[in-house]
């Protein structure tokens, strides 16, 4: 199959393992991967420039499929010489009354937290790690991204009852090009070539049926009976 594929992908999701897998099932249709801020992933599907994306949710939805793939844990991060150094995980009760960050590029979706401070959206998480390092408030984010943004004087724990994102497979509900979306989706959901849906495999050359020998019906014929031979008499002396 030959033509062109791309595929835009926020921070923090990896796609290469799903491109190997695509050059090995389509080595003659090209694949262009676009990493993409999280706020323009799906204008950019919807504006043509990508076929595909796989970003974040909850997020913008409109006119765009979108096929979960999994769910990232939701880490808080902090500086290394915080409170919370000793802790292996938080809860929100541990953050009350810290300032807490929430990125613009990442769908938490979080615009307050109850019974909480409001929470801050600076632009980016390479922003809101520039602040927390700065020993000013906490970050809360996908790993994937805490991982991205991984600095030596920070550390970062899970967040027992966070909001938590998923990565999503997102495509336009009216696609030109349905077969290679086909493709894709079944690459990112693990299916084998055999069950990705696309063209069909040509089959091996179907060799004819050996004949069973006929079988004779009715009973069996039956064999003639030989005479049984009469002995020579004997002659006397």
């Amino acid at each position: 199959m030959t033509g062109s594929f791309t595929l835009a992908y926020v921070p923090g999701v990896t796609p290469g393992k799903w491109a190997r897998v695509w050059q090995e099932r389509l080595p003659e249709t090209e694949l262009t991967l676009v990493q993409v801020p999280a706020a323009e992933a799906a204008a950019r599907v919807r504006a043509g420039e990508a076929d595909a994306a796989l970003l974040r949710l909850p997020g913008d939805r409109e006119d765009l499929h979108a096929i979960p793939l999994y769910t990232e844990t939701t880490v808080v991060v902090f500086p290394k010489d915080h409170e919370f150094a000793a802790a292996d995980e938080l809860s929100l009760e541990d953050l009350a009354e810290h300032v807490l960050w929430q990125p613009l590029d990442d769908t938490l979706g979080w615009d307050e937290v109850p019974g909480q401070p409001p929470v801050e959206r600076p632009g980016t998480t390479a922003d809101a790690i520039a602040v927390v390092a700065a020993g000013v408030g906490v970050l809360v984010v996908p790993q994937s991204l805490a991982r991205l943004h991984h600095r030596k004087d920070l550390k970062h724990v899970a967040l027992s009852d966070a909001p938590q994102s998923r990565v999503a497979l997102s495509f336009p509900i009216r696609d030109e090009n349905p077969e290679l979306i086909e493709h894709m989706i079944g690459i990112v959901r693990g299916r084998t070539a055999n069950s990705t849906r696309g063209p069909a495999a040509e089959p091996a050359p179907k060799q004819a049926p050996k004949q069973a020998p006929k079988q004779r019906r009715g009973p069996a014929p039956q064999q003639k009976k030989q005479p049984a031979k009469r002995a020579k008499p004997r002659r006397g002396r």
